[in-house]
């Protein structure tokens, strides 16, 4: 016959069952002191958003990005970094790249430990000088409006004020935290990918505060941008009179369009799209010269590799062999890729957002167009990771770019979190 076990023996176990979800319970609650900072530093930002989206910063207004660079430099200063701002030396120029390319500020702050970390936003926009007056800063309801506003003005803010939550908290358990904006995202940054590549190669984490998206989505993939320029030489000749004395350059340039239309690979993210062509200066007139542009996208520097020896074997193929054909391509930006690294702090990024009750997006697969992030990666073994910027919406409009004011205490909260949790070793 059975019978039931005393009841002392069962404490032992009681206990430790609820040691264990005290320890549960205690890990699932916020760090109360810096979530209530945030929540203090939410004015604070906002104003430091309103002075930055006052002040014009388009890619080619060198005028503007000079002020916001000393704007933002002298933030930094006084939150102690090390502050220099810098203007570019090593431009890889592309075919739209301007004759002056806007600075970069760059801090670096020097702590007590061992992990690097590193912080990058841009300071540029996609508008024009002028239009600020049209659409200044304002805040309508739970939405802050203006230029520029959600990429990537807010990111600039949010990096400035995770650095002065850092400081307030007395926290310098990282070995350094550099801090990088730059003035030329919205051009390709041709003046500073090297320099993001160079500063990000010995980074333990690069965090990259373009915007998350309406939710806030982390992104650990980017699509690689590029571009195809053909040109065509051939001869002119009167259309009627004698044609047979051109070389047709429209009739090449179409064939030559025709046998690459063939080269994406939509199973594996590569596309190449012939966008714009260009032949003939009058309709009786044989073109001597004919041209066009192609946009491409891949998810795998490799993939961009193979693109550039296919179309350069393809115009080895001449319809007309007396005709001249070049091909130039362009690495725009190339594609960020997820790694295991990656993947780790996005997850632990969860486990800080589960802290304050919300739940946090990662997405390793690619959608839409290229950043900065890219160049971080291309020579780092540590975790990249993308959007942790507001949430957002109405990027590159003039009319409905907003971030909403309710992301603002989460992300200043995982921001100021994943610093101080990797440095310190809790993650990993």
């Amino acid at each position: 016959m059975s019978r039931s076990l005393p009841a002392p023996s069962l404490a032992p176990l009681i206990a430790s069952l609820w040691v264990a979800c005290a320890a549960t319970f205690a890990h699932a609650e916020p760090m109360t002191d810096v979530h209530a900072l945030a929540q203090k530093e939410q004015q604070p930002l906002l104003d430091t958003l309103r002075d930055l989206v006052s002040i014009e910063s388009g890619s080619k207004d060198i005028d503007g990005l000079n002020q916001i660079a000393e704007r933002v430099a002298g933030q930094l200063k006084q939150l102690g970094g090390t502050v220099e701002i810098l203007h570019p030396t090593d431009v890889y120029r592309l075919d739209d790249t301007p004759e002056t390319i806007g600075p970069a500020v760059h801090a670096v702050f020097k702590g007590t430990g061992s992990k690097k970390i590193m912080l990058i936003a841009h300071m540029d926009t996609v508008y024009l000088k002028g239009m600020l007056k049209d659409q200044p800063f304002r805040v309508d309801g739970d939405k802050a409006y203006g230029l520029g506003i959600a990429d990537d003005k807010q990111g600039v803010a949010l990096i400035l004020h995770t650095v002065a939550m850092l400081q307030k908290l007395n926290f310098r358990d990282y070995g350094t935290l550099t801090v990088l904006t730059n003035g030329d995202e919205e051009i390709s940054s041709p003046g500073w990918r090297s320099t993001i590549t160079k500063f990000a190669a010995d980074q333990d984490v690069v965090f990259s505060f373009e915007g998350g998206g309406t939710d806030g989505t982390l992104r650990l993939a980017t699509s690689g941008i590029g571009s195809a320029y053909l040109t065509v030489h051939g001869k002119s000749s009167h259309a009627g009179a004698r044609p047979e004395g051109g070389v047709n350059a429209l009739y090449e340039l179409s064939h030559q369009v025709l046998q690459m239309k063939d080269l994406s690979k939509p199973e594996q993210g590569l596309k190449l799209n012939w966008t714009v062509s260009k032949a003939g200066t009058n309709r009786n007139v044989i073109p001597a010269d004919a041209s066009a542009q192609a946009d491409a996208r891949a998810l795998k520097v490799a993939d961009f590799d193979e693109l550039q020896k296919a179309l350069q074997e393809k115009i080895k193929n001449r319809l007309l062999p007396d005709s001249g054909v070049e091909l130039k391509f362009e690495v725009r930006r190339p594609p960020l890729e997820a790694n295991d690294a990656s993947r780790r702090v996005a997850a632990y990024g969860k486990t800080i957002y589960g802290e304050i009750g919300l739940s946090l997006k990662v997405d390793e697969k690619a959608t839409g167009g290229g950043t900065d992030a890219a160049f971080a990666a291309l020579k780092t073994s540590g975790a990249v990771v993308e959007g942790m910027g507001l949430s957002g919406f109405g990027a590159h409009s003039n009319d409905a770019e907003y971030v909403q004011i309710n992301s603002i205490v989460p992300r200043l909260y995982l921001a100021t979190r994943m610093v101080m949790d990797l440095s310190t070793g809790k993650l990993k």
